[in-house]
């Protein structure tokens, strides 16, 4: 039995105010592929399926196609709110789409109820089934309203519940023990939106406290056969192999250029519990534009982005000239049309080291005159030097100029 594991596909997200619709869009069409390519029993979401708890109309279209799509196909599709969903906006409607093989898990009240999914071609009763449980978005304040007779009943106390790591544990632990005794035999896989301890972060995930008091233990997780985990963008695993983070099917944010964006196939061979050993395989998601990082000298990269087939990628460029530069945006936009951010480090080195006093409240730096400043400029618009003869024109404009001007004075 397989199933696909993916989330965070903040859908009707903009980066740099540009719309990525058509970008996810793209991805989305290769998670159907690989769904039906692989012949799976399931898709899991483990949250932030939009970028906003109010999606825009258009961002609703583009989920409810994929699902259509997928119905078509007679796929299950579970899923679970994340930070970022509204999970009562989510969960609308969420009893009559489970006809329509679409689960929404979004409710803390209902945790501890799985979505049963069996293997193709199985009887109803064989054994060949998984049981998915959806532990969606939430802070210590909602376990401890949901749950505060049971926590009474356990002796713990409700203020015992103050962390997300005491919220997190309790909600695993309860949905582990509700599974040990209704069903002993089969395969459990736990669906959690969180941030583990020690796993790897990016610069476009949303802090779920200030502080790290959002981290959670993976060592209440081990005893689930596998962990299909949301928030954190980078596809990596914590604790054990499958306690796993699927990551986000798109880069959003320049510190995520490095990973290699993916969708997680997961299969078991077996289906008791006690043996089930997953085998984990990482499909690869190719961008409509990917997001790079280019760094060189302006000249450099323009010449290198006439012939780059990737032109149309979105783009931060680090820029290592040491001169002043004229308009480098705009000739750089006009071979590299996504260019999003541009850096320009060294020069911004140089400028404060050209403007250190000593301590005499000299200039220690090597501040360019009029000629060198006038000269750059020159050979930026034409794309040649000044002759010498020029230079001494230009030089003896300079001094008539200062000497005007120092007559005034």
């Amino acid at each position: 039995m397989r199933f696909l594991h993916t989330s965070d596909w903040h859908i009707g997200r903009l980066f740099q105010n540009i719309s990525l619709l058509e970008d996810q869009q793209y991805v989305l069409s290769q998670i159907k592929d690989y769904a039906l390519a692989h012949n799976v029993d399931a898709i899991i979401v483990a949250g932030d399926i939009f970028d906003r708890s109010v999606p825009p109309a258009h961002a609703v279209d583009v989920l409810d196609r994929f699902l259509v799509d997928l119905q078509q196909h007679d796929i299950p599709v579970i899923m679970i709110s994340g930070n970022h969903d509204s999970a009562k906006r989510l969960r609308f409607g969420a009893r009559q789409m489970r006809l329509a093989n679409l689960h929404i898990l979004a409710d803390l009240d209902h945790a501890t109820e799985p979505v049963i999914v069996k293997a193709k071609g199985a009887s109803k009763d064989s054994e060949h089934c998984i049981a998915f449980y959806g532990l969606p978005y939430h802070d210590p304040v909602e376990v401890r309203e949901a749950f505060a007779n049971d926590i009474d009943d356990d002796g713990i106390g409700e203020k015992s519940i103050r962390t997300y790591d005491d919220a997190h544990t309790f909600m695993a632990e309860k949905i582990l023990s509700e599974h040990k005794k209704h069903r002993p035999q089969m395969t459990s896989v736990l669906i959690s939106h969180c941030f583990i301890d020690g796993a790897s972060e990016s610069d476009s995930e949303r802090p779920l406290a200030i502080g790290g008091a959002d981290r959670v233990s993976w060592q209440p997780l081990t005893s689930f056969d596998y962990v299909a985990l949301g928030h954190l963008h980078g596809p990596q695993f914590k604790g054990a192999e499958q306690i796993r983070y699927s990551g986000s099917p798109l880069k959003y944010s320049f510190s995520e250029y490095k990973q290699n964006k993916s969708v997680t196939l997961v299969e078991f061979a077996a289906n008791d519990a006690s043996t089930a050993n997953p085998s984990i395989t990482l499909l690869p998601l190719k961008a409509r534009h990917n997001l790079r990082v280019i760094e060189g000298e302006l000249s450099e990269l323009i010449e290198n982005g006439k012939q780059d087939p990737n032109f149309d990628d979105y783009l931060l460029v680090r820029l290592t000239d040491k001169q002043s530069l004229l308009e480098p945006l705009a000739r750089l936009r006009k071979v590299y049309p996504n260019v999003l951010q541009l850096e320009r480090k060294q020069f911004t080195q140089d400028y404060q080291a050209g403007n250190k006093a000593d301590g005499n409240g000299e200039n220690t730096g090597q501040k360019k005159d009029e000629l060198q400043i006038f000269s750059e400029f020159f050979s930026q618009v034409t794309e040649s030097e000044l002759s010498a003869s020029q230079q001494q024109v230009l030089q003896d404009a300079i001094n008539q100029a200062k000497a005007l001007t120092e007559g005034k004075e």
